[in-house]
């Protein structure tokens, strides 16, 4: 029986350049889990635990690619993001709930992409943290409100391809034992006090905001959806740009963790980006130090435009209004999340441990986005035909569960 995540191959003939027309809304999903936050997370990894946490980035990036393609799903076939589903079908109560935590956890992305380009801009031109995040919050707002959604999206892929070169170059100057690589990557293990850095990676890949920001960008192509023909090649289409992309994060994501291992290999612990940015001069050279900054402030700039989209979508859900930079409740709802966000930076004393702790925050509310997605999506009220098979159903559940299962070790672990 075939599932809504396999390809619908009888449909109709692959055709790259048509493809190409679908691909963009993963790869802008993909640029918020290569983010400063998870910078942090894979070289607190990397230089405290070697090649053993790599597991962690396998697993969430399985769970990635089943929930993005889930919320896709959802906004092709209903023409709604995430949030404009839950207050439509859910109870205003528990709407409100899901989206004002949504909400938290755009602010507190947007607080770690922000913060992340500020490090660099000090790493780089030794601007000081606070100006720097002045300065990227202001470049952030003026993106957001004076180019289109299509002009965003080529920016962010030309961000993304210089940080995925940035990352192979660093990774070619590190002595890597590959076997140990493989072993790791799929074998899992918690080392003990590894726990918190296991939720910061998980919160870091499958990020809450990221799940209500494709369903928003996936639908606003505005595509002819009551053409049943065209309404599943863009299914097709859709699944395979998400699990392109996907691996691509994976890709760099590992690739961050195998260049902090080089700090794991000297004893060196890292507790800030700016040392491990020095720290790479004479471990890999001068050349590697700039890239690995100069990469950073673009992952900052990249992902925290990202972020902005996802608060001004989600809370323009909250009035049942899609992204529309130029609608009140959709600027409302940028400014909210970069200005909030800015605001936390200005109280924050050490950057490094603040990116670590704001993806570990974002894992505790990602099981209450899931279990929303996994309701709205099994529905056949919203999804009609479409509604999760019981493959599909299976497959989220389980995710929500390894999610919710580590949320409460973590909870033990901290007490």
């Amino acid at each position: 029986m075939k599932t809504n995540f396999e390809l619908n191959e009888g449909k109709s003939k692959f055709n790259k350049k048509e493809f190409l027309k679908y691909v963009g809304p993963g790869i802008l999903v993909t640029v918020g889990f290569i983010d400063p936050g998870n910078w942090a997370s894979n070289i607190a990894a990397g230089s405290g635990f070697g090649y053993r946490l790599l597991w962690i980035v396998t697993l969430a990036t399985i769970m990635l690619i089943v929930l993005q393609h889930n919320a896709a799903h959802l906004g092709i076939v209903t023409g709604l993001c995430i949030s404009e589903a839950v207050n439509k079908y859910i109870k205003p109560t528990i709407a409100r709930g899901i989206t004002v935590t949504a909400m938290l956890a755009a602010v507190g992305t947007s607080m770690a992409e922000i913060l992340g380009a500020s490090i660099a801009l000090k790493m780089l031109f030794n601007i000081p943290t606070k100006i720097g995040g002045l300065i990227s919050a202001a470049l952030i707002l003026f993106m957001l409100f004076s180019n289109s959604y299509k002009k965003i999206e080529k920016v962010i892929i030309g961000f993304v391809s210089v940080i995925g070169i940035a990352f192979i170059f660093e990774t070619m100057l590190v002595d890597v034992n590959w076997k140990e690589v493989f072993t790791n990557s799929i074998i899992p293990s918690i080392p003990k006090g590894a726990l918190p850095i296991v939720m910061s990676i998980l919160g870091a890949v499958v990020m809450p905001h990221n799940l209500f920001l494709h369903s928003e960008v996936i639908q606003s192509r505005k595509w002819n959806l009551k053409d049943k023909f065209i309404m599943e090649k863009q299914l097709k289409y859709e699944f395979l740009d998400t699990i392109i992309s996907m691996v691509i994060g994976f890709v760099i994501n590992s690739a961050m963790i195998l260049v902090a291992i080089t700090f794991f290999q000297k004893g060196i612990k890292v507790t800030e980006l700016e040392q491990a940015q020095i720290m790479l001069k004479p471990l890999l050279g001068n050349a590697a130090s700039i890239i690995f900054a100069t990469a950073l402030l673009f992952a900052g700039i990249a992902s925290s435009i990202t972020a902005g989209m996802a608060g001004g979508s989600i809370f323009a859900g909250l009035f049942g209004e899609e992204y529309d930079i130029n609608r009140k409740q959709t600027k409302i709802g940028v400014a909210i999340t970069i200005i909030c966000a800015l605001i936390i930076i200005f109280f924050i004393q050490n950057p490094f441990n603040g990116l670590v702790y704001s993806q570990m925050l974002l894992s505790v509310q990602l099981p209450i986005t899931i279990f929303a997605q996994i309701y709205l999506t099994s529905s056949k009220k919203v999804m009609g035909e479409y509604k999760n098979s019981l493959i599909d159903s299976i497959l989220l559940w389980i995710i929500g569960i390894i999610v919710t299962i580590l949320n409460i070790m973590l909870l033990f672990n901290s007490l």
